[in-house]
C-alpha cells in the first residue's frame, strides 16, 4: 500500500524497542486516553459526593459513554480513511482534553457530558492512532505488529494507570488529575495538529479514488473474513468484559477475599492481558505457516472457552488465580489476532475497519455486563459461567469461518 504519510521500513519486522521508538508519539496518545476514565473509576466516591449524588447514580453516567462510543464509531469510521490519520487523532485528543475540563467542574450535567465525550473521543482516537501505526511500515506482518503494539500500550496503562495516578492525586485531588489530563491532551492535540496539516488521506492501492462513505462500509464488507473477525471482537468482548464485572462478586462470596487482596487478582488480571497482548503480537508478526494468525485465533478462542468452563467451578483458590491468568493471555491472544489479521487485510480501510471493532467492541462491553446479569440472577455463579461460555463459543463458530488469504 502507497500513503502520503511516512513510511520508513521495508518489508521486515523491527523490535518491539525499535519499532516503539519510531510510534512513540501514537503510544503516548494511546496511554493518555485512558487517564480520564480511570480517574472516574477510582475516585468515583469523592466525585458523587462532589455531585451530590449516589454512587450508583453517578456510576452508572459511565454507560453514556460506551453508548457514544457505539454510535460515534460506526457513523464516523469512514472519516478515519478519508482524513489524514494525524489530524483525525488530533480532533479525538482536543475531544478528550475537553472532556477531561468539563468533568473536572464534577456537577451532574458536567460529568454526565464528560462521560459521553470520553466515548466518543476514544471511539476516534483509538483507530485513528491504531492506523497510523500500521501505516508506517509497508509490509503486512509489520503493520500488524505496530497496531498491535499500540494495544498492547493501551492494556499496559489500564494496569498502571491507577497506582500511576495515585500520586499526584495525593496533592491536587481527582479534579487535578482531570486538569492534567486535559492540558496534556490538549497538547498532544496540536502537535498531532501541526504534523497531519497539509497531510491527505491515505491513498487506494493503485491510487484508486477514495470512496464515499456507503461505499466504504460495503468495501468493508467485502473484505476477506472481516465479518466475522468483527463479530469475534465484538463477542470476545462481551465474554471478557462481563466477566471482569462481576470477578470481585466471585471472589468475594467463595473466597471472602478482602478488597485489597482483590486488587492483586485484578492485577495479575491486567498483568496477564498485557503480557499475553504483547507477545501474541510479536508471535504474530513473525508470521509462521505451520501455526497462522488464523489457527492463534482459534486456539486463543478455545483457550477461553476453556478457562471461563473451569473458572466458577475450580475448587481453591491458586487454581482459581491461574484461570484468571489464563482467561487474561487467551483473551489477548484473541485481540491480538483481531486486529492483526483486520490490520492486515483491510489495506486502506484499515481505519475504518478498526473503528467499527472499536465500536464492536464498545457494544460487546454492554451485552456481556447485561447477559451475565441475567445469568447471574437466573442460575448464580454457574449461570455465569454458562452465558459466558455460550458467548465464547459463538465466537469459535466464527472463527472457523476465517480462512487464511494469500498477501500480496
Amino acid at each position: 500500500m502507497t500513503t502520503t504519510t511516512e513510511v520508513r521500513s521495508t518489508g521486515e519486522v523491527p523490535g518491539d524497542w525499535r519499532m516503539a521508538k519510531r510510534l512513540w508519539p501514537f503510544l503516548l496518545a494511546s496511554a493518555v486516553s485512558l487517564i480520564p476514565f480511570t480517574v472516574f473509576g477510582m475516585y468515583l466516591v469523592p466525585i458523587a459526593a462532589a455531585a451530590d449524588g449516589s454512587v450508583a447514580e453517578i456510576g452508572g453516567l459511565r454507560g453514556l459513554g460506551g453508548l457514544a462510543a457505539l454510535i460515534v464509531g460506526i457513523a464516523l469510521a469512514p472519516l478515519v480513511d478519508r482524513l489524514a490519520r494525524e489530524l483525525v487523532a488530533a480532533g479525538g485528543l482536543a475531544l478528550l482534553g475537553l472532556s477531561a475540563a468539563l468533568g473536572a467542574i464534577g456537577n451532574v450535567f458536567a460529568l454526565a457530558t464528560f462521560c459521553l465525550l470520553i466515548g466518543a473521543s476514544t471511539s476516534i482516537l483509538a483507530p485513528s492512532i491504531g492506523a497510523a501505526a500500521a501505516d508506517r511500515f509497508t509490509s503486512p506482518a509489520a503493520a500488524g505488529r505496530a497496531a498491535t503494539l499500540v494495544s498492547a500500550t493501551t492494556s499496559m496503562m489500564a494496569m498502571l494507570a491507577a497506582p500511576l495516578l495515585a500520586v499526584p492525586g495525593l496533592f491536587w485531588g481527582w479534579r487535578g488529575n482531570l486538569v492534567a489530563a486535559a492540558v496534556i491532551s490538549l497538547a498532544l492535540s496540536a502537535a498531532f495538529f501541526w504534523r497531519g496539516w497539509g497531510r491527505k488521506a491515505p491513498l487506494r492501492a493503485g491510487g484508486a479514488k477514495r470512496m464515499s462513505y456507503l461505499a466504504t462500509y460495503r468495501a468493508l464488507a467485502h473484505v476477506p473474513g472481516a465479518l466475522p473477525l468483527l463479530g469475534v471482537a465484538m463477542l470476545r468482548t462481551a465474554a471478557f468484559m462481563g466477566y471482569l464485572a462481576y470477578m470481585a462478586a466471585f471472589y468475594d462470596e467463595k473466597f471472602d477475599l478482602a478488597p485489597g487482596w482483590f486488587a492483586l487478582v485484578w492485577s495479575l488480571s491486567g498483568a496477564s492481558f498485557f503480557v499475553g497482548n504483547l507477545f501474541a503480537g510479536r508471535y504474530l508478526a513473525a508470521d509462521r505457516p505451520w501455526l497462522s494468525s488464523e489457527r492463534t485465533l482459534l486456539l486463543g478462542l478455545l483457550a477461553a472457552l476453556l478457562a471461563v468452563s473451569a473458572f466458577y467451578f475450580a475448587p481453591s483458590l491458586p487454581l482459581t488465580l491461574l484461570l484468571t491468568s489464563l482467561m487474561g493471555v487467551a483473551h489477548a491472544t484473541v485481540a491480538a489476532c483481531v486486529t492483526t489479521l483486520l490490520v492486515r487485510r483491510s489495506d486502506a480501510l484499515r481505519g475504518s475497519a478498526l473503528s467499527v471493532n472499536a465500536a464492536g467492541m464498545s457494544m460487546g462491553t454492554f451485552v456481556g455486563a447485561a447477559a451475565g446479569g441475567a445469568g447471574l440472577g437466573l442460575g448464580g455463579f454457574p449461570g455465569l459461567a454458562l452465558v459466558f461460555a455460550l458467548i465464547t463459543f459463538a465466537g469459535v463458530l466464527l472463527a472457523l469461518r476465517v480462512r487464511p488469504v494469500a498477501q500480496t
